[in-house]
């Protein structure tokens, strides 16, 4: 358990040897690749059984490698912390990493750039498990530019591609908007508390003032949007799908937007301590929940269907972050049964995509549950999960947010209990549209299309994580599993039933039997046409655009941006290089005026230097006599 550099170390080697190996490593790239991924995942089981064997007060392990940073009063050890919280997310990012880096091998078979492909994600999983295992803020924000690094040149693999290049940018920026945030919050920490550990900063929290606090979280609620894709920085994640699958599936569901979720929760004292901060989570949730359900029932793009389905799931996951004790184990449930479920329907997509020459447009599919039988069955248990029908796993979480959302209470406690079942009652109506539209009804393929069954080695994958979508939810909540083994780490909750459990579950069942209803009168027994209708409401024209949010941060960010950019490059050409231009001329004016004074003779010049001396040996003698 004092081994634990051993977990990013391994992802990271196998980064370091692809990269710099080069095209020698091509044969074989993809397998190296593949294994430190698998024993990355084969050393967190050992730990995750080492730890099952200890009493759960002393779970908790650290391991400080050297001292980091000894400037002055800023002393930073690197070090790794293995707790319960963290051992979730990193059995989660080496498992499904695994299982995605398997199916990669038989997606990416074609691509002449595999071993590069490879070298990326052992890169992307090396970073998040340093974020996860960090046993300080600045351990963490290493780990947090290393993943949004990773993400970029996963993003952008194919760059030859416009829309590739284009979509890495534009997550690498809006990114880089939200880790402002979390460096702020470091500056904050290291004034207030003297230090950037986990541990200095949680006991300093209850002695620092209320307005530190609320900065602090405010700023730390920032860094957590860009990361997880929540309003206001959710624009780049929908155009991340110009990767290739096997990323999506990596960056929705095992990494990326999960580290916005870890954290709100890992940095659980600041925000309890900080009301307004811990609101504002609650509301970037609730409204995020709804943004991204709303757009996933107008795309007609598979993957970008399933970016807006993540967009919304992890709306969940921060509502119920923020909302305590109470709502961090199923905020931390629903994010790990998510891992399987949307992992699953990512694969799924993808496997889709194999075997359609690469369409991603659902009006072009139909008919395809005869032609890829295991594709059907995978994604049609994702999607029975990720809708909550029970006993599938995503019922199990979903629910139990639903149920802390009544539980806040009052008005408040009314209001999200309504978001999260219309956000119910939504995630119903878009997924079954995209399984109609993709396996049901009239096949509506090109010409060109020849759909069929993905090889074994992208299946087997789908199977092991469509078996953790029926079964992860009732393992994590059989018998308190996953309540009892976060207690030491997030607290021990007041459970409060403002509506008993039963009546929650009919009521979220009930609004999940009219999305699926609404889904079949709609797209089952009408026919789909094979272009989408231009004569829509005005909601499905919104929802179509991303509900505007690229023409609200191009207004609000962009063209400010663009005009203060001018602004500032006109003040420097006339004040900055105005002001040295004017020294330039003074001294090139000085200098000729100069030059005026020397005729080039050298008579004239002996003459002056006798007169010089001259003048000297006079006031040589003037001095004595004085």
């Amino acid at each position: 358990m004092t081994a634990l550099w051993i977990l990013p170390a391994l992802p990271l080697a196998g980064a370091a040897l692809l990269l710099l190996g080069g095209r020698a490593t091509d044969r074989w790239g993809h397998l190296l690749g593949t294994a430190m991924s698998t024993l990355a995942f084969v050393f967190a089981v050992v730990l995750f059984v080492d730890m099952l064997g200890t009493p759960a007060e002393d779970r908790a392990v650290s391991d400080t490698l050297f001292s980091w940073i000894p400037v002055g009063e800023l002393q930073v050890d690197f070090g790794f912390r293995l707790d319960q919280l963290s051992m979730c997310f990193v059995l989660l990012i080496t498992g499904v990493g695994t299982l995605i880096h398997v199916y990669a091998v038989g997606y990416m078979a074609e691509d002449p750039d595999r071993r590069r492909f490879f070298a990326y994600l052992n890169l992307f999983l090396a970073a998040m498990l340093l974020l996860v295992t960090a046993d300080n803020f600045l351990g963490l924000y290493v780990g947090w530019e290393g993943v949004g690094l990773a993400s970029y040149l996963l993003i952008g693999f194919w760059q030859f591609k416009p829309s590739a290049a284009t979509a890495a940018k534009k997550a690498f920026i809006v990114n880089r908007v939200g880790d402002i945030g979390l460096m702020v919050a470091l500056m904050i920490m290291f004034t207030t508390f003297g230090s950037v550990s986990f541990a200095d900063v949680f006991a300093g929290s209850d002695a620092a003032s209320n307005g530190t606090l609320t900065a602090l979280g405010f700023v730390l609620l920032l860094a957590a949007c860009g990361k997880s894709a929540q309003v206001p920085l959710q624009s780049w994640l929908g155009d991340a799908m110009e990767g290739p699958t096997p990323v999506s599936a990596l960056i929705h569901a095992a990494t990326m937007v999960t580290a916005g979720v870890y954290l709100i929760v890992r940095s659980g004292p600041i925000f309890e301590s900080a009301p307004a901060a811990q609101t504002a989570v609650v509301i970037v949730g609730g409204v995020t929940l709804l943004f991204g359900a709303i757009i996933g029932c107008a795309k007609d793009d598979i993957k970008k269907a399933l970016a807006a389905s993540t967009m919304s799931q992890i709306g969940y996951m921060f509502l119920a972050a923020g909302l305590g004790p109470a709502g961090y184990t199923f905020a931390i449930m629903l994010l790990l049964t998510h891992g399987f479920f949307k992992a699953g329907l990512f694969l799924g997509a993808g496997s889709i995509m194999h075997g359609m020459n690469d369409e991603v447009d659902m009006r072009k599919f139909g008919a395809l549950r005869t032609a890829m039988p295991i594709t059907f069955v995978t994604f049609g248990l994702g999607y029975l999960a990720i809708i909550g029908i029970p006993p599938f796993s995503g019922f199990f979480a979903k629910d139990k947010i639903i149920e802390v959302a009544f539980g806040a209470g009052g008005l408040h406690g009314t209001v999200l209990g309504i978001v999260t079942l219309l956000g119910a009652g939504l995630t119903a109506f878009y997924m079954t549209r995209v399984m109609l539209m993709t396996f049901f009804g009239d096949a509506r393929w090109e010409p060109e299309a020849h759909p069929h069954e993905s090889p074994p080695v992208m299946t087997a994958p789908m199977i092991v994580l469509a078996v953790g979508s029926v079964a992860a939810g009732a393992l994590l909540t059989l018998g308190g599993s996953l309540t009892h083994w976060l207690e030491p780490v997030v607290g021990e909750a007041d459970e409060a039933h403002v509506i008993p459990a039963w009546v929650v579950t009919v009521l979220a069942l009930g609004v999940v039997a009219a999305g699926v209803t609404l889904a079949y009168a709609r797209y089952a027994r009408k026919p789909i046409p094979s272009a989408a209708p231009q004569s829509v409401s005005v909601f499905t024209t919104a929802a179509r655009v991303d509900l505007y949010g690229d023409a609200l941060n191009e207004a609000a960010l962009m063209r400010p941006g663009q005009r203060l950019t001018r602004a500032t490059a006109r003040f420097d050409d006339a004040a900055i290089s105005g002001a040295t231009q004017a020294v330039g001329a003074g001294v090139s004016t000085l200098s000729s005026r100069i030059r005026n004074v020397q005729t080039g003779y050298v008579r004239s010049y002996a003459l002056t230097m006798l007169a010089g001396t001259a003048v000297l040996v006079a006031m040589m003698v003037a001095v004595m006599v004085w």
